[in-house]
């Protein structure tokens, strides 16, 4: 089991990155081992960043072409009270799509947010108080 949590120079900061655990056979393990004591990569970690930002790219069409049609926002979408709260007094619920990072804010309410939020699908991550995403568990896509 490889473990990915040394992290190569200083642009990457607590909260930019979250930790996966992948299961690698030992040869490919042992390639990657190799590559990274020839200076290929800085770590493990910087390998299979690579990697992964390289099939990334590879599969970019499809990337947008579901972007597109799901109605998907990309990287990073805060929502705080004031939003949440505008929506709620306009009677509109919201439909949250992010690929990427979705943030609601800790001063956000259960009650706010089961009234505002119709449903939620977050492909990355999701930012949220235990609370409400307790209370979002059943408008989760």
């Amino acid at each position: 089991m490889l473990d990915l949590v040394d992290k190569p120079k200083a642009a990457i900061r607590v909260g930019d990155t979250e930790k996966v655990t992948i299961n690698l056979g030992f040869v490919d393990l042992g390639h990657i081992d190799l590559l990274v004591s020839e200076s290929v990569y800085a770590n493990r970690s910087d390998f299979i960043r690579t990697a992964v930002r390289n099939q990334i790219a590879r599969h970019g069409e499809v990337t947008r072409q579901s972007v597109a049609r799901k109605g998907v926002e990309l990287g990073l979408r805060r929502y705080d009270k004031a939003e949440l709260e505008a929506a709620r007094a306009s009677g509109i619920r919201l439909d949250i799509r992010v690929l990427g990072l979705a943030s609601i804010a800790p001063d956000v309410t259960p009650e706010l947010a089961r009234a505002a939020i119709a449903s939620i699908e977050v492909m990355g991550s999701l930012q949220a108080t235990p609370d409400v995403k307790a209370a979002l568990a059943d408008r989760f896509l």
